[in-house]
């Protein structure tokens, strides 16, 4: 494992990882696909919670030893930055990132990076104020704080790591496909979105906030059941994984098919769904597993 305040071995995992991201087998334009059998450990934001992070690997098998019998088990990973838990006001979570490109060298294939719109955010230079900070300010301000001079070289590996993302995991199944994605656009804004982007790698203009196709699909909220159906029609998808939005519960079910996790506080949750069978809302509901 890298020494997190090693910039030159921090710049190096986060530059090989984005390589492997991009050049994986399972990647196809700017999604990750893959299929069962096998299991599938989905989360949704986690918000650098150190303690659930460890929960979802150890169900994964990807603690300290990769555990061989766990070899078909899958892992999507997303909104990992902009900690709530700053100290004297910094925000150290660039830490988690690093800890996300070491698990995608350790397991390719296994390991799914997916964007969000933190991340986004983070090398788009867009502020986010939650509870009176500037989570962008204060990742920064940690960054510098931690590596010095070497704080623009820190910033641009992080910010190659991040384009690498895939924006999302298909998992592809008999009858519809499993999509895990941070979220979907906003029903009011599909007319500014390209459907195709997920067959096609991104293009910096798809970084673009407000305007570019995965800035509009990661930050979107409130989907009515009618653009979900026109999404699950365009994309050849029975059901959705989502995060981004609150669920006080750790989840919650938005009809006709998408599960909504958040796996960052206490009653966080996770979804440990089998591959290769149909997918169907209420086998997804009897997935949804509790991390407290």
């Amino acid at each position: 494992m890298v020494d997190p305040r090693d910039p030159e071995g921090v710049c190096r995992v986060l530059r090989e990882a984005a390589e492997m991201s991009l050049h994986a087998p399972c990647r196809s334009g700017c999604c990750d696909v893959i299929q069962g059998p096998g299991r599938l450990i989905a989360t949704g934001d986690l918000h650098d919670n150190p303690v659930n992070l460890q929960r979802v690997l150890d169900l994964a098998g990807l603690g300290e030893e990769l555990q061989a019998a766990a070899e078909s088990t899958h892992v999507t990973l997303h909104e990992l930055i902009h900690t709530a838990r700053l100290i004297n006001g910094l925000d150290l979570s660039y830490r988690v990132l690093v800890k996300a490109a070491e698990l995608k060298l350790r397991a390719p294939h296994r390991v799914h990076v997916l964007l969000a719109n933190h991340e986004l955010s983070q090398i788009a230079g867009a502020g986010i104020v939650k509870d009176g900070v500037n989570v962008v300010k204060a990742f920064n301000d940690g960054v510098e704080y931690v590596f010095g001079s070497d704080t623009d070289a820190v910033l641009d590996a992080i910010g190659v790591f991040i384009r690498s993302m895939a924006l999302a995991l298909r998992c592809r199944a008999p009858g519809g496909d499993l999509l895990c994605c941070h979220s979907l656009p906003d029903p009011d804004l599909l007319d500014r979105f390209d459907p195709s982007i997920l067959e096609r790698p991104l293009e910096e203009g798809d970084y673009t906030p407000r305007r570019g196709s995965a800035h509009l699909m990661v930050w979107g909220r409130d989907h009515t059941s009618e653009e979900l159906g026109e999404l699950a029609r365009r994309w050849g998808v029975a059901a959705f994984i989502l995060g981004h939005e609150k669920a006080e519960d750790g989840w919650f079910i938005r009809e006709p098919n998408c599960l909504v996790l958040n796996s960052d506080h206490a009653k966080g949750a996770i979804a440990d769904a089998p591959l290769g069978g149909p997918v169907t809302m209420s086998g997804l509901r009897g997935c949804v597993v509790a991390l407290g």
